[in-house]
């Protein structure tokens, strides 16, 4: 029996995945691969490789076949513990499926903080660029299907790192080990190719940095899309570790 733990974060954008992609790797026993469905994503949206900075490096670097890498993810056995970090919006109509084989963790982030820094990057972002709805869908698959999950609050796990991530291992059946608190600040080879345009700030960080509620105004331009997404964010943090 393949007794590999493979660990999948589905995550919305301008949030900590990265973060804590960094400090699962900090892990010995671990392996962590940075959103591997990401070409499938730009390849098979039909508007989303006209607005996503570095689309042609990703489209000509990466696998563009969804089931392909799904069954590399679950074929992989290079660690005990492979960490997936994955972006909810990247599984567009695959299968759900082989989510039964896996360790499920949605995170997210309240939109109020999130949504101005996603529109600095990819300006008027709608509904499905941000996850949130897709959250709510994957829960209820999970649900429905009987597949354990949990949910992460970036907010949760910048006020708290070592408290989060213990109850997180814990889910995974893993031990937690206080390396994964802090890391070396730089680029890892693990980097998605897209990572000059996204990661600029976990590059220069050496761990979870301090949470800090957002000082500038609101902007109203997403005022509309705010609405839409809060409800969905409510839903969420009812479940979150």
């Amino acid at each position: 029996m393949d007794s590999t733990k493979r660990i999948c974060l589905w995550s919305g954008p301008r949030n900590i995945s990265t973060a804590l992609m960094y400090a699962f790797a900090q892990r010995a026993d671990t392996k962590v691969f940075d959103e591997p469905l990401y070409a499938y994503y730009l390849k098979h949206h039909p508007e989303a490789h006209k607005y996503h900075p570095g689309v042609d490096d990703i489209l000509n670097t990466m696998e563009i076949d969804g089931n392909k890498v799904v069954q590399e993810m679950l074929s992989n056995n290079r660690k005990p513990v492979l960490f997936f970090k994955h972006m909810t919006h990247h599984l567009l109509d695959l299968d759900r499926k082989f989510m039964e084989k896996t360790i499920s963790i949605i995170l997210t982030r309240n939109p109020v903080d999130m949504l101005p820094s996603f529109d600095k990057v990819i300006q008027n972002p709608t509904i499905d660029d941000v996850g949130y709805a897709l959250h709510i869908e994957l829960l209820r698959y999970f649900e429905k299907h009987n597949i354990p999950f949990t949910v992460l609050d970036s907010k949760r796990v910048l006020e708290d790192p070592k408290k989060v991530l213990s109850k997180l291992c814990d889910f995974a059946n893993i031990q937690f080990e206080e390396n994964m608190l802090s890391w070396q600040p730089q680029q890892r080879v693990e980097d998605g190719i897209w990572a000059k345009y996204w990661y600029h700030n976990v590059h220069q960080s050496s761990g979870f940095q301090q949470y800090k509620a957002k000082d500038e105004p609101f902007p109203e331009h997403l005022n509309m899309l705010l609405e839409q997404c809060q409800p969905y964010y409510n839903e969420l943090i009812k479940y979150a570790l």
